[in-house]
């Protein structure tokens, strides 16, 4: 028991989870970034259809990940617990529901990018450059909700270094690939924003079937063709019960952002160019907090799984006690910088004076996200999924989204008072999820689940030795 207590210390350790998550964001962080940098020599309005091509994206890719995020805690509950089979079963049946809800919006998406794209408001000069785009990347929805389930489940078997080496491949062949599209070299014609989806399309395909070979290795028992037909509703449910809320609340917060980017659109362009750097300079700053707190949220599902309560509670301020620092030495060094990396974006005065004051800010709005983040995943890892949504619902649309547009926009205050109430909405989310972590309401659960447990087992025992008697 010893032995295997060190392994799981070893494979499920809070570093040896975080470090592969952080290259594998970090990466992805750096591949928008180059990815927009390439398209801008194409033309502004290319730019600006990738950017609404890839919120519309982001919104539909909530649909199945609310399955994949269920599935990866469920998997590293039932891993925890020693049921190694059940953890497979729930693997292969997320994948292939995330596979299917991708095909049908594969199918929508190639099927109507115009109606799609009219429908959200596209300017029409824009429309012969984005039908072509949205058919093509919306064309492999499929790929990346198998992607998002793949990784998901591999990662939470306590893997993250295999899909943070798929990671890197993909982002070197989709540079590449896009390089040689754009300007017509390395033997690719030039195709403009085509080329780029294409390029798009290329390197998650390939990511994919990587991805699936490490995925049917993953497990004890190799998965095969026979498993296709593999289902359990009992555990399907689990996954449900788990992933609806998640879903529900990814799916509100990207709606959200919608609405305060529109907020943020109406005090004018500068405005929205400002919020639009910021986005970039704080996904720096935030992304090894992020990472330890998807990292921890593995660690406390399988802990919780394996009934060591204790462990699980305590493994969140450890989290926060090595994260919390990091963040904020990041925002300070953003604060010192911030501008000299503005100034490679753009010389306008106007723009540089917003970010100013709003690099200040920052400072406070970082700490609230790591400490919602960490606080918010380790009760999703319990199951207490409908709790973090219910408040994030109730604190986001009232105080981050409501109080932006009364205070930002009806009574004037602007952009700063816009950024103030999404700092408020993260600290009053992130109390709330402290007491109700505080509370160790599902924690102790557990814990009665197994004393009841041990003492049918224990009066299991005793009336078998009464009978041999």
């Amino acid at each position: 028991m010893k032995k295997i207590r060190s392994r799981e210390k070893d494979k499920f350790g809070l570093w040896v989870l975080t470090w592969p998550i952080f290259i594998e964001m970090f990466l992805q962080f750096l591949l928008g970034a180059v990815d927009t940098l390439m398209v801008s020599r194409i033309s502004d309005d290319a730019v600006a259809v990738v950017g609404f091509s890839n919120q519309l994206f982001n919104a539909l890719t909530t649909l199945f990940a609310t399955v994949a995020s269920g599935a990866g805690i469920v998997i590293a509950q039932k891993l925890g617990s020693r049921r190694e089979e059940d953890a497979r079963t729930v693997a292969v049946i997320s994948v292939k529901v995330t596979a299917l809800i991708g095909l049908g919006l594969s199918l929508m998406l190639v099927a109507l990018p115009g109606p799609i794209a009219r429908m959200l408001q596209l300017p029409e000069e824009l429309m012969p450059l984005a039908m072509p785009y949205i058919s093509i990347v919306g064309g492999g929805m499929i790929l990346t909700a198998l992607m998002s389930a793949l990784s998901t489940a591999i990662r939470n078997t306590g893997n993250t270094k295999g899909p943070m080496y798929i990671a890197v491949a993909m982002n070197i062949i989709h540079i590449v690939m896009n390089y040689g599209f754009i300007f017509g070299e390395l033997g690719f014609p030039q195709l403009g924003l085509t080329g780029v989806a294409i390029s798009t399309v290329t390197s998650r395909l390939l990511a994919t079937i990587m991805l699936l070979l490490m995925f049917l290795v993953a497990f004890e028992r190799r998965i095969g063709v026979r498993d296709i037909s593999l289902f359990d509703r009992k555990l399907f449910k689990e996954v449900l019960v788990i992933g609806w809320p998640l879903g529900v609340n990814s799916g509100s917060w990207v709606f959200s952002q919608l609405v305060i980017y529109s907020f943020i659109a109406t005090l004018g362009s500068m405005e929205l160019a400002a919020r639009t750097y910021m986005s970039t300079l704080e996904t720096f700053c935030f992304l090894l907090g992020f990472s330890l707190a998807l990292a921890v949220q593995i660690q406390i599902a399988h802990l919780y799984g394996a009934g060591r309560t204790k462990e699980a509670y305590k493994a969140v301020y450890r989290s926060l006690s090595a994260g919390l620092p990091l963040v904020i030495i990041n925002t300070w060094l953003l604060v010192l910088f911030g501008k000299h990396i503005l100034g490679l974006f753009t010389q306008d005065e106007g723009i540089l004076l917003i970010c100013g004051s709003l690099l200040w800010m920052n400072l406070a709005l970082q700490p609230a996200k790591v400490l919602n983040m960490t606080l918010g995943n380790a009760l999703n890892a319990v199951g207490d999924t409908r709790y973090t949504m219910f408040v994030s619902l109730t604190v986001m649309w009232i105080v981050a989204t409501g109080c932006s547009y009364v205070l930002g926009i009806s009574v004037g205050w602007g952009i700063v008072a816009i950024y103030g109430c999404m700092i408020a909405d993260e600290y009053i989310r992130s109390i709330f999820c402290y007491v109700r972590w505080r509370n160790r309401k599902f924690l102790r659960m557990k814990e009665a689940e197994l004393q009841g447990s041990q003492t049918t087992g224990g009066a299991f025992r005793k009336e078998s030795a009464y009978v041999e008697a």
